[in-house]
């Protein structure tokens, strides 16, 4: 039975290669040449241009792309964060059931795309260069309707030779050249693939419609409806003040005044939510800069300035948790101690504060405290996908076989509910090969490469077995 069971998931696998094979073929130059790609038709009609299952498969195969091009960025809290911000505004969106998938990639353009199979990806560079939380939202819930309202789809069936397939190839070049417009220039030879991409832009009439729905979307979730018209009209400042081209999200998203000053008068007809300190995002961002500079120094010496400025009480606490993080990243771990004692004496239910304790114990050898603190942290939020992943890390540090067993639990339960996370893969198998279940730890390594984009690994892997 257990053979059969290896045999299954093997065949399982396989399917998926053969998938991940085909999208990888176009995220080649080669896609804008007159190839003709072995991927399905996708049809007339844009509410049916792709069927459910479809948009999974294309869905999980640009995310596999994002993690193949090393640009997704899979901090467990950060990625939380912003799902579940999308998510809130799916819920109170024109079509709620619909399937998405929000990422925030490493990119410090500001920029923000949607994308077939509804993959929303917001760039780094834009969480770092907006206020508050309502007007990355405002971002957010623009491409959702971009989404929702099927203008990429519409987009895609007016042009007789556009396909799913080109347009996946077109975001691996995005990615490759760091998500600029003129990337894509630069990598794409032909003529025909150039006017291609200029055939995907959206339409005034689309910007308008995704404007309108979108702050209407913010209004109902419960976000303030100004933030969009707010970013939008910030970008434009600073653009002038700098005198700098537009930021490339400008440029995919023309901004008028006459539609900024739209965007406020919709606003303005719509209730205002009760304001709040925004600590879980100007948490998230903090932490974002702090674990994605290249250089911890950097790091620290710009939260070091942000301290010496009057912000608010939430927004220095956050550059307190930053600097705390990219001190114990340059490995100061007694001043990185100090910084988080203070933070948990004035939020000591925060769990951010609770996890980097935790973490930081582990790199101080503290290991029996940070596993009393996360097994507490487990079993008080069941099914928190950062206390357990960071959890089962904590148990395995020290390869014993029978905390191997326990993360070993965890982690197959994460699986179910986080089965697109590479880095479960990862760690499950290395709590199996602990343990000594080398088929299951081969298994999902296997998974893990796969899912990274990493084909040729992934079948090493089960050719071992």
């Amino acid at each position: 039975m257990e053979s059969m069971t290896t045999v299954k998931k093997i065949e399982t696998l396989i399917r998926q290669f053969l998938l991940a094979m085909l999208v990888g073929s176009v995220s080649l130059v080669s896609v804008a040449q007159n190839e003709r790609i072995p991927l399905p038709d996708m049809g007339s009609s844009a509410e049916n241009f792709l069927t459910d299952s479809e948009e999974e498969q294309y869905a999980r195969a640009i995310v596999m792309q994002m993690r193949a091009f090393d640009v997704l960025v899979e901090d467990p809290q950060i990625s939380a964060y912003f799902s579940d911000m999308g998510f809130s505004l799916v819920a109170h969106s024109d079509r709620p059931d619909k399937p998405f998938t929000f990422v925030v990639l490493d990119e410090p353009r500001i920029n923000a795309f949607a994308a077939p199979g509804g993959v929303v990806a917001l760039h780094s560079g834009l969480i770092f260069a907006a206020d508050n939380e309502h007007e990355v939202a405002g971002v957010l819930s623009h491409e959702i309707a971009h989404i929702t309202q099927l203008h990429l789809y519409r987009t895609l069936e007016n042009t007789q030779r556009m396909t799913i397939p080109i347009a996946l190839g077109m975001l691996a070049l995005i990615l490759a050249g760091g998500g600029g417009g003129e990337a894509i220039t630069g990598a794409l030879m032909s003529g025909q693939a150039l006017a291609l991409q200029a055939q995907i832009n959206f339409t005034r009439e689309n910007e308008t419609e995704a404007d309108r729905i979108g702050i209407r979307t913010l209004s109902l979730a419960g976000y303030d409806p100004a933030g969009m018209a707010d970013f939008f009209a910030k970008l434009g400042r600073v653009t002038r003040v700098n005198g700098e081209g537009p930021p490339e999200f400008l440029r995919t998203h023309p901004v008028t005044v006459n539609r900024i000053a739209e965007a406020n008068n919709r606003a303005m007809n719509m209730p205002r939510p009760e304001p709040t300190d925004g600590l879980d995002f100007y948490l998230m961002r903090a932490r974002l800069r702090a674990m994605r500079e290249a250089k911890p120094g950097d790091a620290v010496a710009w939260f070091r300035d942000q301290l010496e400025e009057p912000f608010t009480e939430s927004r220095t606490s956050a550059h307190v948790y930053g600097l705390a993080i990219a001190l114990q990243r340059k490995q100061e771990f007694e001043e990185a101690d100090e910084l988080l004692d203070e933070l948990l004496s004035q939020h000591p239910a925060r769990l951010a504060f609770e996890l980097q304790r935790a973490d930081l114990d582990i790199d101080m050898n503290r290991d029996e405290q940070a596993l009393h603190r996360l097994g507490s942290l487990y079993h008080s939020f069941p099914g928190n996908h950062a206390i357990a992943m960071q959890y089962a890390s904590a148990l395995l540090k020290r390869k014993n076989p029978q905390r191997a067993e326990t993360a070993s639990v965890i982690l197959r339960q994460q699986i179910l509910y986080m089965g697109n996370d590479p880095g479960i893969y990862e760690l499950y198998a290395q709590a199996a090969n602990i343990a000594g279940d080398h088929v299951r730890a081969s298994e999902a390594m296997a998974e893990s490469y796969f899912q990274r984009g990493g084909i040729r690994e992934a079948m090493e892997q089960l050719e071992m077995l």
